[in-house]
């Protein structure tokens, strides 16, 4: 089978769709290396995030006027190039497909990972809006199958957009393999001096933006003693944490890291006493997945996706409530066996996010509509 993909960004997000885009081509073509995975990519990248294997092939504009409007190859020329490579199926890993690709013999998938432009309208221009929801509606009728990467998600494509629910298969994304490597008490302990870390702490990570409602964390522990780690990419949000950290002289306790590898982070979260992750909306979230796989007791939000990632044995709090968070950080900072005894409940949910199975389970999806 030749497959192919929208890999925008494999090749340019460092975090995010990007790990997911990566982490899919990376599964199918260690467990399914007789099949060709091809990568179509509109520029060539500033950085290497992809180890290229002899099954997987990266695919650039052909056409002199395409290398010079590569996001107009993207959006819908590039499906003659898919047409002349016989792929089989093609999967758009973020929300949208090419144009006209429906139009070719070859099969398609999309992947929907949330949509948080519809539901938080504030937080995107309304360009961007705009453009968003032409591609995803072209996406969602165009696309032989769509794969929603939560119950959540897939609520809100039927709610939203009355699409037929038999069109729409629940498929969950897992996590970098760095996250299930156990690193050495001294291999931590040469992070936690290089990057400045506390000895306790908790730890948030994701995007500083409002939509993550770090602020509720801060709240909660503004009275405590314990350390706070936050690694994310800021936005303007980060200014609002930063006046309320100065306004409760919390600059001491309270360490922000941007641009940290996956090899550093993984240790960040296995150092961590409590991973909190008090989101107000999200597709998924993986950053709960890789906390469990680190065996990390989690605390996040009550409602939405976070239970299909963090399983039953996570704690799952109002995100407006800070006294709630408050009783809940200080609950388990008291009671070490507790802390143990979810993170050991926790890795054992998560193994239902191992590659083996997300791998085999994409893998029949293709199979089934080839057949």
């Amino acid at each position: 089978m030749i497959i192919g993909f929208d890999a925008k960004r494999i090749f340019h997000n460092a975090s995010g769709l990007g790990n997911y885009g990566r982490d899919i081509v990376r599964i199918l073509s260690n467990q399914f290396p007789e099949n060709k995975y091809v990568l179509y990519n509109p520029k060539k990248p500033h950085i290497n995030r992809i180890s290229l294997t002899s099954n997987i092939f990266v695919a650039y504009p052909m056409h002199k006027i395409w290398k010079m409007f590569p996001s107009v190859w993207r959006y819908g020329p590039v499906s003659k190039q898919i047409f002349n490579d016989k792929i089989d199926v093609f999967h758009g890993l973020s929300n949208e497909i090419p144009r006209g690709i429906n139009k070719s013999r070859t099969k398609v998938i999309v992947t929907i990972h949330d949509l948080i432009f519809i539901r938080f309208p504030n937080l995107y221009h309304a360009a961007d809006r705009t453009i968003y929801r032409i591609k995803l509606k072209y996406a969602l009728e165009k696309s032989d199958i769509i794969l929603a990467i939560s119950e959540q998600t897939k609520r809100d494509i039927i709610n939203l957009f009355e699409v037929d629910e038999n069109k729409i298969i629940v498929h969950y994304q897992g996590c970098h393999p760095a996250f299930k490597t156990i690193y050495s008490d001294d291999e931590k302990e040469s992070v936690q001096k290089r990057l400045g870390l506390p000895s306790n702490y908790l730890l948030i990570v994701g995007t500083i933006e409002k939509r993550k409602n770090a602020l509720i964390v801060l709240k909660a522990i503004k009275d405590m003693k314990i350390h706070c780690v936050i690694v994310g990419k800021p936005t303007g949000y980060k200014d609002e944490l930063s006046v309320f950290i100065r306004e409760n002289n919390m600059e001491g306790r309270i360490h922000f890291l941007k641009q940290v590898g996956v090899e550093d982070l993984s240790a960040i979260y296995q150092m961590a006493n409590i991973f909190c992750y008090p989101s107000i909306y999200e597709g998924f979230g993986i950053p709960i997945i890789e906390a469990l796989y680190s065996r990390v007791p989690v605390i996040t939000s009550k409602g939405g996706c976070f239970s299909e990632a963090g399983g039953p044995d996570s704690m799952y709090l109002d995100p407006y409530n800070a006294e709630d968070w408050k009783n809940a950080i200080c609950d388990l900072l008291k009671n070490e066996e507790k802390r143990k005894g979810m993170a050991k409940l926790g890795w054992q949910y998560v193994q239902k996010f191992n590659d083996e199975k997300i791998g085999e389970s994409l893998m029949s999806i293709y199979q089934h509509l080839m057949n």
